[in-house]
């Protein structure tokens, strides 16, 4: 880790401990008194938009887990000032991705480019071009026949599987760590980005939800936060938090970093200028975590539902917690990280899901994911 790096992780833990000394009263994340967590104002904002009688009938959400119940969501706003220009300089220090990423990401690139257009903007990158016609040659994807340029992939793979790809490689570009084992932490979370976009892809086009491209994106954004992380935490943490779920994680990075990884990727993706209605979208998929079903707009729940589980089974899978999808059921699904997105299958868009991710097609694939030999 460079000089510049250890000043940052140092700096962040000098703020993080003295936020813990001198928090005002009251605040602490984790006392027991925060038994009823209070509203983000993106759920309030949410609620409003879509009142209960909008909403697809739902039945009522089981109580809240203690560790669920205990955990307060840290919003980068309630940073005192010292606490949020210390974070912002260490977002700061990461280095920005290449500028064909915008374009990549642009909402009008996303819905109207074809292979031709993906295939002239990544060969204006020669090295990520290589990557990813590399990727996808790999077993992980198991193609049965060579390909040697991006539209060739896009026939085999697909539009929404090759561009999810290109946008794994342009974020490479902007985490390269220096330490062992921040290179295993960043390995496992690119595989796992890469195992949910591939999930996205598949089970949205299952279950037939709108703007299938742009959700896969979303996906692999929803990593850059953890990346983030990675870069930021003590590497004497970085097994721990890396081996947790995603609650556990995140009271783990606020308490060593002050904001959690959902909160540091919003905060990276504005100081490298991405459409604010797509950082949105991002944020909001990773705060499913705390967001009561109904509490979000009926007309993007299966979106955000969809996405968060597909993060969360690629985490999983790419940590080896899980061997593939055989024998998965969301509803059995009874940890923390999965409460308000149980309440999620309740509505109409997602009453396919469990059929889809118990499919063979699904399942197959996973399993060539992992290049599993039952593939």
């Amino acid at each position: 880790m460079s000089s510049l790096s250890l000043w940052i992780a140092a700096a962040l833990a000098f703020a993080g401990a003295s936020w813990w000394f001198f928090r005002p009263a009251g605040r602490s994340p984790t006392t027991a008194q925060t038994t009823r967590p209070p509203k983000l104002d993106t759920q309030r904002s949410a609620a409003t938009t879509a009142s209960p009688a909008q909403a697809p009938a739902a039945a009522p959400e089981q109580p809240l887990p203690p560790e669920l119940a205990s955990f307060r969501w840290r919003a980068e706003t309630e940073l005192d000032a010292e606490h949020r220009a210390t974070m912002i300089a260490a977002v700061r220090g990461i280095p920005r991705p290449p500028r064909s990423m915008q374009q990549l990401l642009s909402p009008e690139f996303v819905a109207t480019a074809g292979s031709a257009e993906l295939s002239d903007l990544v060969m204006a990158e020669p090295l990520i071009a290589a990557r990813v016609i590399s990727t996808v040659n790999a077993p992980f994807y198991g193609l049965h026949r060579p390909v040697t340029n991006i539209g060739q992939a896009v026939t085999f793979l697909g539009m929404n599987s090759v561009r999810g790809i290109c946008l794994q490689y342009m974020l490479a570009e902007a985490f390269k760590p220096t330490l062992a084992n921040t290179q295993k932490a960043f390995d496992v979370i690119w595989k796992a980005s890469a195992i949910a976009s591939e999930l996205a892809v598949r089970l949205g086009k299952a279950l037939n939800l709108p703007e299938q491209g742009s959700l896969s994106t979303q996906v692999v954004l929803s990593f850059v936060g953890q990346l983030a992380t990675a870069s930021l935490v003590p590497p004497s943490e970085l097994g721990r938090w890396l081996a947790s779920g995603r609650l556990e994680r995140a009271r783990l990075e606020q308490d060593l970093l002050g904001l959690n990884a959902c909160e540091i990727g919003a905060l990276l993706m504005r100081t490298w200028e991405l459409p604010a209605s797509l950082v949105g979208e991002v944020s909001a998929m990773g705060r499913q975590l705390v967001t009561p079903y109904l509490a979000t707009d009926p007309a993007r729940a299966p979106r955000l539902a969809l996405g968060y589980l597909c993060a969360r089974l690629g985490e999983r899978l790419a940590l080896g917690q899980m061997r593939g999808l055989e024998g998965y059921e969301l509803r059995q699904d009874q940890g923390a990280d999965t409460h308000h997105l149980r309440a999620s299958l309740s509505h109409p868009a997602l009453a396919r899901l469990e059929q889809a991710l118990a499919s063979p097609d699904v399942q197959a694939a996973v399993l060539q994911m992992l290049d599993d030999p039952r593939a």
